[in-house]
Protein backbone atom coordinates (compact mmCIF):
# COMPACT_ATOMS: atom_id res chain seq x y z
CA UNK A 1 0.00 0.00 0.00
CA UNK A 2 1.36 3.24 -0.78
CA UNK A 3 1.93 6.11 1.61
CA UNK A 4 -0.86 8.10 -0.55
CA UNK A 5 -2.98 5.78 0.13
CA UNK A 6 -2.64 4.65 3.55
CA UNK A 7 -2.88 8.48 4.36
CA UNK A 8 -6.10 8.76 2.92
CA UNK A 9 -6.98 5.54 4.65
CA UNK A 10 -6.42 7.27 7.88
CA UNK A 11 -8.20 10.43 6.41
CA UNK A 12 -11.48 8.84 5.91
CA UNK A 13 -11.34 6.88 9.47
CA UNK A 14 -10.58 9.87 11.27
CA UNK A 15 -13.85 12.00 9.67
CA UNK A 16 -15.92 8.59 10.25
CA UNK A 17 -15.54 8.95 13.70
CA UNK A 18 -15.63 12.37 13.92
CA UNK A 19 -19.19 12.05 12.56
CA UNK A 20 -19.79 9.86 14.67
CA UNK A 21 -18.87 11.90 18.01
CA UNK A 22 -20.50 15.06 16.86
CA UNK A 23 -23.95 13.47 17.38
CA UNK A 24 -22.66 12.25 21.14
CA UNK A 25 -21.12 15.75 22.01
CA UNK A 26 -24.20 17.41 20.87
CA UNK A 27 -26.28 15.30 23.10
CA UNK A 28 -23.90 16.00 25.88
CA UNK A 29 -24.60 19.54 25.29
CA UNK A 30 -28.19 19.77 24.95
CA UNK A 31 -28.41 17.71 28.12
CA UNK A 32 -26.07 19.92 29.76
CA UNK A 33 -28.49 22.75 28.72
CA UNK A 34 -31.13 21.11 29.87
CA UNK A 35 -30.33 20.19 32.99
CA UNK A 36 -29.10 23.94 34.21
CA UNK A 37 -32.83 24.65 33.18
CA UNK A 38 -34.98 26.46 35.71
CA UNK A 39 -37.65 23.95 34.70
CA UNK A 40 -35.55 20.91 35.92
CA UNK A 41 -34.92 22.72 38.89
CA UNK A 42 -39.03 23.37 39.52
CA UNK A 43 -39.38 19.70 38.46
CA UNK A 44 -36.92 18.73 41.18
CA UNK A 45 -37.84 21.28 43.76
CA UNK A 46 -41.65 20.34 43.12
CA UNK A 47 -42.47 24.00 43.46
CA UNK A 48 -42.81 26.84 41.14
CA UNK A 49 -41.42 30.50 42.53
CA UNK A 50 -43.31 33.23 40.43
CA UNK A 51 -42.61 37.01 41.34
CA UNK A 52 -45.49 39.37 41.05
CA UNK A 53 -46.03 42.79 41.98
CA UNK A 54 -49.20 43.72 43.42
CA UNK A 55 -51.86 45.90 41.37
CA UNK A 56 -55.20 45.79 39.79
CA UNK A 57 -56.58 43.35 38.27
CA UNK A 58 -53.65 41.60 37.60
CA UNK A 59 -52.96 40.46 41.48
CA UNK A 60 -54.31 42.11 44.28
CA UNK A 61 -55.98 40.67 47.59
CA UNK A 62 -59.16 39.62 48.20
CA UNK A 63 -61.22 40.21 52.03
CA UNK A 64 -59.64 37.32 53.57
CA UNK A 65 -56.14 38.68 52.82
CA UNK A 66 -55.78 36.02 49.80
CA UNK A 67 -54.12 36.79 46.35
CA UNK A 68 -56.32 36.96 43.75
CA UNK A 69 -56.19 38.22 39.74
CA UNK A 70 -55.44 37.50 36.50
CA UNK A 71 -51.59 36.61 37.31
CA UNK A 72 -52.85 34.33 40.41
CA UNK A 73 -54.96 31.85 37.69
CA UNK A 74 -52.29 32.13 34.94
CA UNK A 75 -49.25 30.74 37.87
CA UNK A 76 -52.11 28.41 39.53
CA UNK A 77 -53.10 27.12 35.35
CA UNK A 78 -48.94 26.66 35.20
CA UNK A 79 -48.01 25.15 38.42
CA UNK A 80 -51.24 22.32 37.69
CA UNK A 81 -49.52 21.95 34.09
CA UNK A 82 -46.16 21.26 35.18
CA UNK A 83 -47.45 19.03 37.94
CA UNK A 84 -45.94 21.24 40.86
CA UNK A 85 -46.89 23.46 43.94
CA UNK A 86 -47.20 27.31 43.73
CA UNK A 87 -45.62 29.97 45.74
CA UNK A 88 -46.04 33.75 44.90
CA UNK A 89 -43.54 36.20 45.80
CA UNK A 90 -44.93 39.54 46.23
CA UNK A 91 -42.46 42.11 45.26
CA UNK A 92 -42.11 45.67 45.09
CA UNK A 93 -42.10 46.57 41.34
CA UNK A 94 -38.77 48.58 41.46
CA UNK A 95 -36.76 45.61 42.51
CA UNK A 96 -38.84 42.82 40.73
CA UNK A 97 -35.78 42.25 37.92
CA UNK A 98 -32.82 42.07 40.51
CA UNK A 99 -34.71 39.98 42.45
CA UNK A 100 -35.45 37.67 39.52
CA UNK A 101 -31.74 37.30 38.56
CA UNK A 102 -30.59 36.37 42.15
CA UNK A 103 -32.74 33.37 42.23
CA UNK A 104 -35.29 34.82 44.71
CA UNK A 105 -38.29 33.24 42.11
CA UNK A 106 -37.61 31.58 39.03
CA UNK A 107 -40.24 33.52 36.63
CA UNK A 108 -42.07 36.93 36.74
CA UNK A 109 -45.70 36.61 35.98
CA UNK A 110 -46.63 40.20 36.69
CA UNK A 111 -47.59 41.82 33.65
CA UNK A 112 -44.43 42.81 32.69
CA UNK A 113 -44.37 44.62 28.74
CA UNK A 114 -41.44 43.34 26.91
CA UNK A 115 -38.97 46.09 26.52
CA UNK A 116 -35.26 46.30 24.45
CA UNK A 117 -34.15 47.87 28.11
CA UNK A 118 -35.38 45.03 30.27
CA UNK A 119 -34.66 42.32 27.38
CA UNK A 120 -30.86 43.60 28.17
CA UNK A 121 -31.28 42.04 31.85
CA UNK A 122 -33.84 39.03 31.31
CA UNK A 123 -35.19 36.89 28.78
CA UNK A 124 -38.88 37.04 27.66
CA UNK A 125 -41.40 34.07 26.61
CA UNK A 126 -44.30 35.18 23.47
CA UNK A 127 -46.73 37.04 25.75
CA UNK A 128 -49.53 35.88 27.25
CA UNK A 129 -51.63 39.00 27.42
CA UNK A 130 -52.05 42.38 25.48
CA UNK A 131 -52.95 45.74 26.73
CA UNK A 132 -52.44 49.51 26.65
CA UNK A 133 -52.32 52.44 28.53
CA UNK A 134 -54.43 55.61 29.40
CA UNK A 135 -53.98 58.70 31.04
CA UNK A 136 -56.01 59.21 34.26
CA UNK A 137 -56.34 63.09 34.39
CA UNK A 138 -57.92 65.35 37.25
CA UNK A 139 -60.59 67.35 35.66
CA UNK A 140 -60.94 70.93 36.80
CA UNK A 141 -56.51 70.83 36.45
CA UNK A 142 -56.86 70.01 33.08
CA UNK A 143 -60.25 71.18 31.35
CA UNK A 144 -59.57 71.99 27.39
CA UNK A 145 -55.96 70.23 27.73
CA UNK A 146 -54.61 69.08 23.96
CA UNK A 147 -52.36 66.36 24.49
CA UNK A 148 -49.67 68.43 23.53
CA UNK A 149 -50.39 70.41 26.49
CA UNK A 150 -49.62 67.95 29.07
CA UNK A 151 -46.08 68.32 27.97
CA UNK A 152 -45.40 71.58 29.87
CA UNK A 153 -43.23 72.29 33.08
CA UNK A 154 -46.45 73.23 34.47
CA UNK A 155 -48.11 69.83 34.32
CA UNK A 156 -47.34 67.01 36.93
CA UNK A 157 -47.67 63.31 36.22
CA UNK A 158 -47.32 60.72 38.85
CA UNK A 159 -46.36 57.59 37.64
CA UNK A 160 -45.86 53.99 39.53
CA UNK A 161 -41.76 53.91 40.13
CA UNK A 162 -39.67 51.18 37.83
CA UNK A 163 -43.14 50.64 35.80
CA UNK A 164 -43.66 50.90 32.04
CA UNK A 165 -45.60 54.35 32.24
CA UNK A 166 -42.33 56.34 33.38
CA UNK A 167 -40.79 55.02 30.07
CA UNK A 168 -43.96 56.47 28.52
CA UNK A 169 -44.40 59.87 30.28
CA UNK A 170 -40.61 60.83 29.84
CA UNK A 171 -40.95 60.31 26.49
CA UNK A 172 -44.08 61.88 25.31
CA UNK A 173 -44.33 64.45 27.85
CA UNK A 174 -40.09 65.52 28.64
CA UNK A 175 -40.76 68.76 30.15
CA UNK A 176 -43.28 67.67 32.64
CA UNK A 177 -42.88 66.90 35.82
CA UNK A 178 -42.87 63.42 37.27
CA UNK A 179 -43.98 62.05 40.85
CA UNK A 180 -42.46 58.62 41.29
CA UNK A 181 -44.55 56.39 44.19
CA UNK A 182 -44.54 52.81 44.75
CA UNK A 183 -47.61 51.40 44.02
CA UNK A 184 -50.41 52.43 41.28
CA UNK A 185 -52.66 53.39 44.23
CA UNK A 186 -50.58 56.59 45.21
CA UNK A 187 -50.33 57.76 41.91
CA UNK A 188 -54.13 57.78 41.69
CA UNK A 189 -54.16 59.64 44.86
CA UNK A 190 -51.71 62.14 43.77
CA UNK A 191 -53.81 63.15 40.66
CA UNK A 192 -57.04 63.07 42.97
CA UNK A 193 -55.96 65.09 45.54
CA UNK A 194 -54.95 67.63 43.22
CA UNK A 195 -51.06 67.41 43.39
CA UNK A 196 -50.82 65.50 40.21
CA UNK A 197 -52.41 66.75 36.77
CA UNK A 198 -52.37 63.20 35.49
CA UNK A 199 -51.29 59.57 35.58
CA UNK A 200 -50.90 56.70 33.10
CA UNK A 201 -51.46 53.20 33.60
CA UNK A 202 -53.15 50.15 32.31
CA UNK A 203 -56.40 49.48 31.05
CA UNK A 204 -59.21 48.66 32.93
CA UNK A 205 -57.33 50.73 36.08
CA UNK A 206 -57.81 54.25 34.63
CA UNK A 207 -61.18 54.04 33.08
CA UNK A 208 -62.22 52.01 36.24
CA UNK A 209 -61.20 55.07 38.87
CA UNK A 210 -62.51 57.29 36.35
CA UNK A 211 -66.09 55.70 37.09
CA UNK A 212 -65.34 55.81 40.48
CA UNK A 213 -64.82 59.63 41.46
CA UNK A 214 -66.70 60.85 38.02
CA UNK A 215 -66.54 64.12 39.75
CA UNK A 216 -62.69 64.35 39.54
CA UNK A 217 -60.99 61.82 37.61
CA UNK A 218 -61.58 61.09 33.88
CA UNK A 219 -59.63 59.52 30.80
CA UNK A 220 -59.09 62.81 28.71
CA UNK A 221 -58.61 60.39 25.02
CA UNK A 222 -60.37 57.34 23.59
CA UNK A 223 -56.72 56.12 22.91
CA UNK A 224 -54.36 54.01 24.29
CA UNK A 225 -50.72 54.06 24.22
CA UNK A 226 -47.75 51.78 23.81
CA UNK A 227 -50.16 49.08 23.74
CA UNK A 228 -48.46 45.64 23.84
CA UNK A 229 -47.73 42.52 24.79
CA UNK A 230 -47.12 41.30 28.49
CA UNK A 231 -44.74 38.16 28.83
CA UNK A 232 -43.00 35.80 31.38
CA UNK A 233 -39.65 37.16 32.49
CA UNK A 234 -36.99 34.33 33.02
CA UNK A 235 -33.31 34.76 34.00
CA UNK A 236 -31.23 34.69 30.18
CA UNK A 237 -29.15 31.74 28.79
CA UNK A 238 -32.16 29.38 29.70
CA UNK A 239 -33.57 27.91 26.06
CA UNK A 240 -35.66 25.36 27.64
CA UNK A 241 -37.62 27.49 30.01
CA UNK A 242 -38.17 29.84 26.99
CA UNK A 243 -39.66 26.50 24.45
CA UNK A 244 -41.44 25.49 27.74
CA UNK A 245 -43.43 28.53 28.27
CA UNK A 246 -43.62 29.75 24.63
CA UNK A 247 -45.45 26.31 24.36
CA UNK A 248 -47.61 26.73 27.36
CA UNK A 249 -48.88 30.03 26.49
CA UNK A 250 -49.19 28.77 22.51
CA UNK A 251 -51.31 25.97 23.72
CA UNK A 252 -53.66 28.17 26.36
CA UNK A 253 -54.00 30.62 23.80
CA UNK A 254 -54.85 28.27 21.41
CA UNK A 255 -57.38 26.83 23.47
CA UNK A 256 -59.27 30.31 24.52
CA UNK A 257 -58.11 29.87 28.00
CA UNK A 258 -56.32 33.01 28.22
CA UNK A 259 -59.09 34.65 26.77
CA UNK A 260 -61.23 33.32 29.13
CA UNK A 261 -59.47 34.60 32.41
CA UNK A 262 -58.49 37.69 31.10
CA UNK A 263 -61.87 38.65 29.98
CA UNK A 264 -63.16 37.84 33.32
CA UNK A 265 -60.66 40.25 35.48
CA UNK A 266 -60.55 43.33 32.59
CA UNK A 267 -64.29 42.93 31.38
CA UNK A 268 -66.32 41.67 34.36
CA UNK A 269 -67.30 42.65 37.32
CA UNK A 270 -68.11 39.54 39.14
CA UNK A 271 -64.65 39.70 41.07
CA UNK A 272 -65.33 43.47 42.25
CA UNK A 273 -67.42 42.66 45.31
CA UNK A 274 -64.93 40.21 47.36
CA UNK A 275 -61.75 42.94 46.70
CA UNK A 276 -60.91 45.51 49.15
CA UNK A 277 -61.05 48.90 47.61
Amino acid sequence: MTLTRRLAGLAMASAAAMALALPASAQSTQQSLSSDSVIESIKENGVIKIGLSIFRPWSMRNLDGDLVGFELDVGRELAKDMGVEVEFVPTSWDGIIPALVSGKFDVIISGMSITPQRNLTVAFSDPYAYSGMTILANKSMTEGFTLEDYNSPDVTFAARRGATPVAVIQSMFPQAELLMFDEDGASTQEVLNGNAHATMASEPTPSEEARRYSDTLYVPFNETFQAGGEAFAFRKGDPDAENYFNNWIGVKTRTGWLKERHDYWFRGDDWKDDVAE
